[in-house]
């Protein structure tokens, strides 16, 4: 398959927003697993979505990665792309996020801004535990009610 000098700048671009440029040359099997997650975010990127579906995108991710890749997406919906992010963790919930919907049993729960939704009676009722909720730097934080 040849690429034109367009679709190899566009691969380039893609790669330098998801922060993977320096492993060009690398072969996909050798990548770690967050390496593996940002390629794949940069390899939809060349086609240049409005939206992007992530489906749990930090699972089994390290702590260094799962941040990594929020940050990348964190700038992705601030420069205009549409993102549904797909979460069983309200912690991993971007800050930029407009609207959160909550499904239980397939069903929806709840829905609306993140603050109106993530909530302590919501969050609680919907992992029928009981949780409280607070915030940081805009990010929804969890607690069992009787942690400290």
């Amino acid at each position: 398959m040849r690429f034109s000098k367009v679709d190899r700048q566009r691969a380039h671009e893609a790669m330098t927003r998801a922060g993977v440029e320096t492993l060009a040359r690398r072969l996909y099997g050798e990548l770690s697993s967050g390496e593996k997650r940002r390629f794949l975010l940069a390899r939809a990127l060349v086609h240049e979505p409005q939206a992007l579906l992530l489906d749990e995108p930090t699972t089994a991710l390290d702590f260094p990665s799962g941040f990594a890749f929020l940050r990348i997406v964190r700038e992705l919906i601030r420069s205009g792309h549409g993102v549904l992010w797909v979460t069983h963790h309200p912690a991993e919930i971007p800050p930029e996020t407009e609207r959160v919907i909550l499904l239980k049993q397939g069903r929806i729960f709840a829905d609306g801004p993140p603050r109106k939704v993530l909530t302590s009676p919501i969050l609680s009722g919907l992992y029928e535990l009981p949780l409280r909720v607070s915030w940081s730097r805009g990010f929804c934080q969890v607690a069992g009610e009787n942690d400290e």
